[in-house]
């Protein structure tokens, strides 16, 4: 009866501890200043002990806790259900209460990010209006550097790629976290994110970045370089290419570069095919180097060989959903505002 009445309390002051957790963390979020304040001051602490605890550890510790959570609330009511002495309903209550510890540890642990003024509030930068004159320019000086930049990339140098962007990224200030032993994980479901196009990724519950074991070595620079901006406390996909197109295409390493200019090349192409007539929008095609129109369409077949059109649709759809549910109107489209963030800072 002691151990009993003992559990109850342990269970009352655990429930009790939450609701003081949830209602912190949804009054965070609407407080004015308060995703700015978590950004500036909160996060930096939370995000280098987390980064620094798992980054010793040699696999996709985020990814695995991950799968694990959501093999168990699925399995344990179901063995509620199949087992008579277990109770259903009290087993669905316990993965409710689990669902609310995980929002409050994803939020507090990186997801309050989200709301945090955007970059031209954050660096007082004036944004362009991007007319097809300008955008005309811009994309044919792009090209160019595109194709002076050229080269084959062999092989994925973590320790090269590592040492520019952590370098390029401190000296544009973006250093809030900072780990002794930074590495980049590989995604422990890699087939899963190459079947929905995704290439890196972001885990917030241990402040780990991670890229899908696909990527190839040519995109393995920007790619790393953008999902270190995530950890670094980015949340918007936009600014996360845009830091990633600085940070890459200002290495003196010719390889870096190229990664980074190619990047941005769907981006380009996107806003051209919106923007420019279809003559113009050809002549610029076709000013791209032989070699780099071949890389795009080996590039190409690579991926759709891997892609699932459905599950992809599928992922494409609820991150859309997740991304305008935090504060990015834009959703998915967020990505292309690359291109007006670039010619915003060459602007000034």
């Amino acid at each position: 009866m002691r151990k009993n009445r003992l559990k109850d309390k342990h269970t009352n002051v655990r429930r009790w501890l939450l609701g003081l957790l949830v209602v912190a963390t949804a009054a965070m979020m609407v407080m004015p200043g308060g995703n700015a304040f978590y950004a500036k001051s909160i996060y930096p602490v939370i995000g280098s002990l987390l980064a620094n605890a798992s980054s010793w550890i040699p696999f996709a510790i985020g990814d695995a806790f991950i799968i694990i959570s959501i093999l168990w609330m699925i399995g344990y009511p179901i063995y509620a259900l199949v087992h008579p002495k277990r109770r259903f309903l009290k087993a669905c209550g316990n993965v409710a209460e689990y669902l609310l510890w995980l929002l409050v540890w994803f939020y507090w642990a990186w997801g309050l990010n989200y709301g945090q003024p955007n970059y031209y509030e954050r660096t007082n930068t004036k944004p362009v209006a991007i007319d097809q004159q300008a955008f005309s320019r811009f994309a044919h000086r792009y090209v160019e550097a595109l194709n002076s930049n050229y080269t084959v990339v062999e092989a994925k140098d973590e320790a090269k790629v590592r040492e520019n962007v952590m370098s390029a990224y401190k000296l544009q200030g973006l250093n809030r976290i900072r780990v002794v032993n930074p590495q980049v994980k590989t995604m422990l479901y890699t087939p899963v994110a190459s079947m929905v196009g995704v290439t890196g990724s972001m885990a917030p519950f241990f402040c780990e970045f991670t890229l899908n074991g696909d990527v190839l070595p040519h995109s393995f620079a920007a790619t790393y370089a953008h999902e270190y901006a995530h950890l670094q406390g980015i949340t918007s996909e936009g600014e996360a290419n845009f830091y990633a197109y600085l940070a890459t295409t200002q290495s003196t390493d010719k390889g870096i570069r190229f990664s980074g200019y190619y990047s941005i090349l769907g981006h380009v192409f996107n806003n051209a095919r919106a923007l420019m007539s279809s003559d113009d929008y050809f002549a610029l095609y076709e000013s791209l180097r032989p070699e780099i129109k071949e890389l795009i369409e080996t590039d190409r077949a690579y991926w759709q060989e891997r892609y699932s059109d459905l599950i992809g649709e599928v992922q494409e759809y609820l991150y859309n959903l997740y991304l305008k549910y935090h504060r990015i109107p834009e959703g998915t489209k967020s990505y292309s505002e690359v291109i007006g963030l670039i010619m915003a800072t060459e602007n000034q």
